[in-house]
């Protein structure tokens, strides 16, 4: 399906995809889906250069720098695959935390994995792949972006209940990523964005 920007498939089939996306979805997007579980990619193109859109997707110690239903953050120990961070969810979601363990980060191929681990919230076995990918958009440096999931269906909901909550979320998050990429870009604000 593609809306505003937004391409997503649920289970099997390209939903729309292009060549390159899809191409990208196979080699970096690989989920075991259950029967009980569903499972969905989404694209957006972002128009400021993969470095920017990278700085804000890898800090998997501070989500909220561009995910707007993160208030806050707590990471245990040091920055590394298995770390595990505390995220404290904004009021108005059927949740307030979040634990979450870091499974990949490749800063040379734009890979970032995370597994929910615990919270007060239904999302089970939920575990997330983002890749972040240069393209020309406009003419100018662009950044594509695929976020993909596999989560198990809670008791009471369908497939298509939970992938169009989880998807919901995802879009919200990757509309403020390029919001904020963008930003950024036209700032020419290309330091770390630590330093922001």
């Amino acid at each position: 399906m593609l809306t505003n920007d937004y391409i997503t498939v649920n289970g099997s089939g390209s939903g729309g995809f292009g060549k390159t996306e899809e191409d990208y979805i196979k080699r970096h997007h690989k989920h075991e889906v259950q029967d009980h579980q569903c499972s969905s990619a989404l694209v957006k193109h972002i128009k400021a250069p993969v470095h920017l859109v990278w700085s804000l997707v890898r800090r998997f110690d501070q989500p909220q720098k561009y995910k707007p239903f993160v208030s806050r953050c707590i990471v245990q120990g040091d920055l590394q695959i298995g770390s595990l961070r505390e995220v404290n969810v904004k009021s108005g979601l059927p949740a307030t935390t979040s634990t979450e363990r870091l499974e990949l980060l490749d800063d040379e191929e734009h890979i970032f994995g995370m597994r929910i681990v615990g919270g007060d919230h239904r999302l089970k076995n939920y575990s997330s792949i983002v890749t972040v990918h240069p393209e020309v958009k406009d003419g100018r440096p662009g950044t594509l972006v695929i976020e993909s999931f596999v989560v198990d269906v809670p008791d009471g909901n369908t497939k298509d209940e939970t992938c169009y909550f989880v998807e919901a979320l995802i879009k919200c998050n990757l509309k403020s990523l390029a919001d904020v990429s963008e930003r950024l870009a036209v700032q020419d604000r290309t330091e770390p964005i630590d330093r922001i």
